[in-house]
């Protein structure tokens, strides 16, 4: 049995074809089936996926799509009985489902995240799992809260689940600027590792240390890589989405037995290595995407042990969420970009 007053219409942005801006436009409100809720967005967040969506580079994309991968909300309607715990609860989402039995690495064909292929987060209303409903974090208002889930759980279970990550150990962040830098960067602080950071900007470096950071360096360097070395003396975790030609200094600033994890490829491919530096060190290169329910749960224990607090970098309204992802396309916010609904 469905629980909730239903609405005709809701506004949400949706991407309608490869060649169009993304519409702001009416839609059809969703009704929650048997084992679904239906949640009220109170606010999102964009991701770098949504960005390379809107511009035809990423893997099945569908049209119509209503974009968006981070929400938190209300739940305000439910399609089962058994779910009606979660009715007027305040929740954020998880934005996978489907990952499988297997923890180590997401079921084919049955792992979906919202956003693509299943409508995501950037309108009035949603429907998900209930097992993808959690209760938000009480220490965080509603756009905070929002900025929580893609970026923090992909960097929650690069750092930790799949980089192994100690209090006391040496990490190294490629990129902070962006959402999972930032999570990145927060999550290694509160879990007491030495954390350092790389970042194009000096003004990027300097709002890292305020973080937490020990040291930034300007990967424009010519020497960024030595820098690095320097301030450290090498890493036991070094976690990078980028790839591209520094990645072979990633692997001389690992130390012995330290891991690489990755999880993108802005820049492009990894080029000729030295493979034997790899078995000579006892190096472990790992790949990594998004997370399990456990990783997710894990992620937020670890945010409301240590009340962390995500860094936004600016709030846009609904109707503005195109202009919220075109600021993505340079890359100049620190943080979270958020839109509120």
């Amino acid at each position: 049995m469905t629980f909730f007053i239903y609405t005709w219409f809701m506004k949400a942005i949706v991407l309608e074809a490869a060649d169009k801006p993304v519409a702001y436009k009416d839609v059809d409100t969703p009704i929650p089936q048997p084992g679904e809720v239906l949640v009220k967005i109170k606010a999102a967040a964009l991701n770098r996926r949504d960005y390379w969506i809107t511009v035809g580079q990423y893997g099945g994309i569908k049209y119509p799509t209503i974009l968006g991968s981070d929400g938190a909300g209300i739940v305000t309607a439910v399609g089962s009985d058994e779910d009606k715990h979660w009715l007027n609860k305040e929740v954020i989402i998880n934005p996978s489902s489907g990952w499988g039995d297997d923890p180590n690495f997401q079921a084919a064909g049955t792992f979906k995240i919202l956003g693509l292929p299943e409508d995501g987060t950037l309108a009035e209303y949603v429907k998900v799992e209930a097992q993808q409903v959690y209760p938000k974090p009480a220490h965080l208002n509603w756009e905070q809260a929002a900025a929580i889930p893609l970026a923090a759980l992909t960097t929650y279970r690069a750092l930790f689940t799949k980089g192994k990550a100690a209090k006391g150990n040496k990490v190294l962040i490629t990129g902070v600027g962006g959402g999972t830098g930032a999570w990145a960067l927060q999550l290694a602080v509160a879990a007491g590792c030495r954390v350092f950071v790389t970042s194009g900007s000096g003004d990027k470096l300097d709002r890292a240390r305020h973080l937490g950071a020990a040291a930034g360096v300007n990967y424009k360097a010519q020497d960024w890589a030595e820098q690095l070395q320097q301030l450290s003396g090498g890493f036991d975790v070094i976690v990078d989405s980028a790839l591209g030609d520094g990645f072979v200094k990633l692997i001389e600033l690992a130390k012995p037995g330290g891991r690489i994890v990755i999880f993108g490829g802005t820049a492009g491919n990894i080029p000729a290595v030295n493979g034997r530096k790899f078995f000579y060190r006892q190096l472990q290169l790992l790949g990594t995407m998004m997370g399990t329910p456990d990783d997710f749960k894990a992620m937020l224990d670890l945010v409301n042990e240590h009340k962390i607090i995500p860094v936004i970098d600016e709030v846009f309204p609904l109707v503005n969420a195109g202009k919220a992802i075109q600021k993505m396309e340079n890359s100049s916010q620190f943080g979270k970009i958020v839109i509120s609904i």
